[in-house]
């Protein structure tokens, strides 16, 4: 082959040179696009998690002003306070960020409206409240619906965000796209001028060599920054999905219940130790105001039921025997305007169940259905066997097919149209009059069905009547105890010989209640605050009978306490006590196998009972 001539040798280095250029030139263009284009998907990121901030910091003042408006307590309002101050600067950051959309301008003036009758809502709410007026469920009626806007306001302002998060993250796909396949042609043309560089001077090799180190590293950043965008995309994602309802439920009940406890059992107590001949108005007082702390321990424990958060200790129960065995309970319970029936299947299965709780879901269907038949009517119980097959369960939601043992609580009342149905189980809805419903009846009932893996259905037409069925797990195995709830008895169980027990209880005043009344049931008491006094409470005390801890502790929990104890005393009967137990003892809904647990807040009867079944041996725990 003939050799290039210089001058067409030249020309064509010169032409390849070119090229080369144009296509890095094209590149740098590209990439300096893409990366407008991430800022601008950076700015939609760091709009979207102000929005989410906001709400979040406006929803927390709203539950920080209702758990003052329910205790009266100051302390619940740090977080109210804290929005309230800061709520403007949050908005005015937002508005700069939102400054080049007119869209999303004017959606920040209709936000900051709305948030400012909120704040009102609540500021006034509170002076109400400190005031000593009477707070009604209806005075949160505003509050809601200006939060339901405030909502709807944010919902369309992220859709908005997200709509243009959409077109931003496809146009810097492309960019990307096109930044790298004019790395990869800018690669091929050096590589190509490297090789006709070759041939007229080892310089320019050098050049080309470093020119493509020099994108690489272009490349490496890019996919560097890819990597940091899509972190801060699964951050944001993971930030809307949180549910802070089942973290509020159990605060909640934690703190009510330990508050309750001292009540309940000062109460107790205080009636106990009433001397023969005080003024009745007295013992009236006392027990009015232990009906209303029993009424706000029930709406404790029917929020943790309908979140699904209550503990569960499922037994073979023989549901027939336990319907049976309410007979007398429900005839007093709906009165003798309405003729209760009961329909037993022969041959039922065992329900894997809380008897304990089984009853009481019973007890609300029954309640719902009086109060649907103000007039009078027939209510009928009815149990059978059941099969849920695979095509039914395919059309519901959260329903495993298999064998169940089915309840059917049936009346001929008013019954409810398709949208009330629709909305029976939604947590504080109610068809009932002001003052005659908290709205948690079916929905605690909900909640403890599917808690306990089973299923729940309503059958109903307005005048026809309703039909509630409840289909319980069946339980596989040996015929183990009849799983109904015992009866109280006359009276109370007390301490036998030199029974000793020791107390651990990190809030004092519960701890002081729960020692007052297990002397006045005989016992010898030794307390401790915390798991580490209660440890050296063991070491040097020589003979004790029962721990009985709290579960939710600083430090060493309640279930970390027992485990240490009972490697020096295996044989420590161990019996546990708290208002929200989370997973110490508790999990996937269900007591671990062999736990005594009371819940707080319990009287005197329920403490004396229980700690005698534990000192004879007769509790999970034994």
């Amino acid at each position: 082959m003939p050799a290039m001539r210089p001058e067409r040798s030249v020309f064509l280095l010169l032409l390849a040179l070119l090229i080369v250029v144009v296509a890095v030139g094209s590149t740098y263009w590209a990439y300096t696009a893409q990366q407008r284009v991430n800022g601008w998907v950076q700015h939609t990121l760091r709009v979207e998690n102000q929005l989410s901030t906001l709400l979040l910091h406006v929803q927390e003042a709203e539950s920080s002003q209702r758990g003052f408006m329910l205790t009266g307590r100051d302390s619940f309002l740090g977080p109210y306070t804290a929005f309230r101050n800061e709520w403007r600067e949050e908005l005015t950051a937002l508005r700069a960020e939102m400054s080049d959309n007119r869209l999303q301008a004017q959606s920040i003036e209709t936000l900051e409206q709305l948030l400012d009758d909120r704040l009102f809502l609540m500021r006034s709410g509170i002076e109400r409240r400190r005031q000593g007026a009477i707070i009604a469920p209806d005075d949160f009626n505003a509050g809601m619906v200006t939060m339901t806007k405030i909502r709807a306001v944010v919902a369309a302002m992220r859709a908005r965000e997200a709509q243009l998060l959409k077109g931003r993250t496809a146009n810097d796909y492309r960019l990307s796209l096109l930044v790298s396949v004019g790395m990869a042609v800018s690669a091929v043309l050096i590589t190509l001028l490297g090789a006709l560089a070759l041939r007229t001077a080892y310089r320019r090799v050098t050049e080309a060599t470093e020119s493509q180190q020099a994108l690489s590293s272009i490349n490496r950043r890019l996919v560097a920054e890819g990597q940091e965008r899509e972190a801060a995309e699964a951050q944001l994602r993971q930030m809307q999905k949180m549910e802070s309802i089942g973290q509020l439920t159990g605060g909640i009940a934690h703190d009510f219940n330990n508050m309750l406890a001292i009540v309940i059992g000062s109460l107790d107590m205080a009636r106990r130790r009433l001397a023969a001949g005080t003024d009745p108005r007295v013992t009236k007082s006392i027990d009015n105001a232990a009906e209303g702390a029993q009424r706000a321990a029930q709406l404790t424990a029917r929020l943790l039921a309908f979140s699904r958060q209550q503990p569960l200790d499922p037994q073979p129960t023989d549901v027939n025997k336990l319907v049976g065995g309410m007979s007398e309970l429900l005839r007093r319970t709906i009165g003798e305007s309405i003729r209760v029936e009961t329909v037993l299947a022969g041959g039922l299965w065992r329900a894997s169940i809380d008897a304990g709780q089984l009853e009481s879901a019973i007890i609300n269907l029954c309640v719902n259905s009086r109060d649907a038949m103000p007039a009078g009517g027939r209510l009928t119980i009815e149990t059978a066997n059941a099969h849920l097959d695979d095509a039914y369960a395919a059309g519901q939601s959260d329903v495993a097919p298999g064998q169940y043992v089915m309840v059917s609580v049936t009346d001929n009342g008013t019954g409810m149209p398709p949208d009330v149905v629709d909305r029976a189980f939604d947590p504080f809805f109610t068809t009932k009059g002001v003052g005659k419903g908290t709205g948690l009846g079916l929905s605690q009932v909900f909640g403890f069905i599917k808690q306990s893996r089973g299923h729940v259905k309503i059958y109903s037409e307005p005048g026809e009547g309703t039909v509630i069925k409840i289909y319980l797990p069946r339980h596989y195995g040996a015929e183990a105890a009849a799983g109904t709830v015992a009866a109280v008895a006359t009276e109370l169980p007390r301490a036998r010989e030199e029974e000793i027990i020791l107390v651990v209880e990190d809030e004092e005043r519960v701890r002081h209640m729960s020692v007052d009344s297990l002397r006045e049931l005989g016992y010898t008491i030794v307390q401790a605050s915390d798991g580490e006094q209660a440890l050296e409470m063991l070491a040097i005390q020589p003979r004790i009978d029962m721990l009985f801890t709290d579960i939710v502790m600083p430090g060493i929990n309640g279930r970390e306490l027992a485990d240490r104890a009972r490697k020096t005393r295996p044989a420590l009967k161990i019996l546990y006590t708290t208002g929200y137990t989370r997973n110490a003892i508790v999990h996937n809904g269900m007591l671990d196998p062999g736990v005594s647990f009371l819940a707080k807040p319990f009287t005197l009867d329920q403490l004396a009972m229980k700690v005698r079944q534990v000192l004879d041996g007769n509790g999970a725990d034994a």
